[in-house]
């Protein structure tokens, strides 16, 4: 398999290569293509352990630092080397606080030289991958240099799984080189040991520590910040994706009649910035740029790491990512902050913790325009109810707490006993 699969990487490089360079194109900030080939420049380790924990992209970034700090902690000892994929993932390191690893670089694309090249100038003891980062080459690689191999806050999407079923044979092939699948939940245990991994345990999801990361906001400063006097209701619309979803939310605001409503709409991607300002344009009248440190009714966020304290001022949340069918998005952010969530019906890729939300009565499922104005308008009048989802929702978070802990003790155990 390990053949047919790199086989099939140099058969069908003229279509995959032509469609990388367009994603990277279309970003802002390009990446290191010497990294992306695995030409690493690294500083003598001195002697000194290293681990290498792979993010992909912003959301991933900012779910591993809890555990990467629970990592200094138990393994001080250790140099740590962060990868990403994506130059906003690389961003979103950079500006993350000091101290959480000695080296950032990008993830060399999964050709078994460039993985190798990469592997021999980090030789890291232990490589450990964030929730769906499985790449054959990049664990041949890690076994080739005798380094454990670990998924963390692992998971398994209803859209995905029954793909993967169909071809289960390449899993089997894939896994035969994780040496341990540290899953979210139950359901993902099953999923991931029915394609064929073996030493599985469940964990839980450090996104609920990540969660508390951002609850020493102050609303009242963050209010100052953005321009948004006290009183005013506010709606805070985090990591939408697409037209079809910016579209929906908009269709909802227009015509709640509620003037002194500010809006604060954080897309889940920066690039797709402009043109969600032509919309809310024609919808609003205008848009302020958070970058531009502009202020008004309805203020699109264009910065890196500020959403999750911009939620301590929201009244309500709307979390994108789930109204089209593209799986959702972190909907425990908000949930920590102890603020009503509405979301859409396509959560997959949060699915526990959603549906969590939704029993405990801290969430609102709506799957069209119309559902999301009336749920706007039912808790923008009603105090009592956000308080009391609000009290729900910081219950949920605080009883789910911990996992971030057990994944870096899990890491600390598989590099001090092999």
């Amino acid at each position: 398999m390990f053949l047919l699969y790199n086989l099939l990487l140099t058969i069908l490089s003229p279509l995959w290569v032509p469609w990388m360079l367009w994603r990277s194109w279309r970003r802002e900030e390009k990446p290191n293509w010497q990294e992306r080939v695995g030409n690493y420049k690294l500083p003598s380790k001195g002697g000194k352990k290293s681990i290498w924990f792979h993010a992909v992209s912003v959301g991933e970034v900012i779910a591993a630092k809890p555990i990467l700090k629970e990592l200094r902690k138990q393994l001080p000892e250790y140099e740590v080397v962060l990868s990403v994929t994506t130059s906003s993932g690389h961003q979103a390191a950079r500006e993350s606080e000091p101290g959480l690893f000695d080296h950032l670089v990008y993830f060399p694309i999964d050709i078994a030289r460039f993985q190798f090249t990469a592997m021999q100038r980090v030789r890291p003891k232990a490589v450990v991958v964030m929730e769906t980062e499985l790449w054959m080459n990049y664990l041949w690689a890690a076994k080739t240099f005798k380094a454990r191999t670990i998924l963390v806050n692992g998971r398994i999407s209803d859209r995905s799984f029954p793909r993967s079923m169909k071809i289960r044979f390449f899993y089997r092939a894939l896994l035969k080189d994780l040496d341990r699948a540290l899953m979210q939940t139950e359901l993902d245990e099953e999923r991931i040991r029915a394609l064929g991994a073996t030493s599985t345990q469940v964990l839980g999801n450090c996104k609920f520590d990540q969660a508390l990361e951002g609850l020493d906001a102050d609303p009242r400063e963050w209010r100052e910040r953005l321009g948004i006097s006290v009183g005013d209701p506010v709606l805070v619309v985090g990591s939408t994706r697409g037209e079809a979803e910016e579209e929906l939310v908009l269709a909802a605001i227009r015509g709640l009649d509620m003037p002194n409503l500010k809006v604060v709409h954080a897309p889940r991607h920066i690039e797709s910035v402009p043109a969600l300002c032509e919309r809310v344009k024609r919808e609003q009248g205008g848009a302020a740029l958070r970058s531009r440190g502009e202020t008004g009714n309805y203020l699109v966020v264009d910065t890196y790491g500020e959403l999750a304290k911009i939620y301590s001022i929201a009244d309500v949340v709307i979390i994108g990512g789930g109204f089209e069918n593209l799986g959702g998005q972190n909907i425990v952010q908000p949930l920590a902050h102890g603020k009503p969530v509405i979301h859409g019906p396509h959560m997959q890729n949060f699915r526990d913790p959603t549906s969590m939300a939704d029993k405990a009565g801290a969430a609102i499922c709506c799957s069209t325009a119309e559902e999301l104005k009336a749920s706007l308008r039912e808790l923008f009048s009603n105090s009592e109810k956000r308080a009391q989802m609000g009290r729900a929702a910081q219950s949920l978070v605080r009883g789910n707490v911990g996992a971030s802990y057990r994944y870096a003790k899990a890491i600390a155990h598989e590099v001090s006993e092999f």
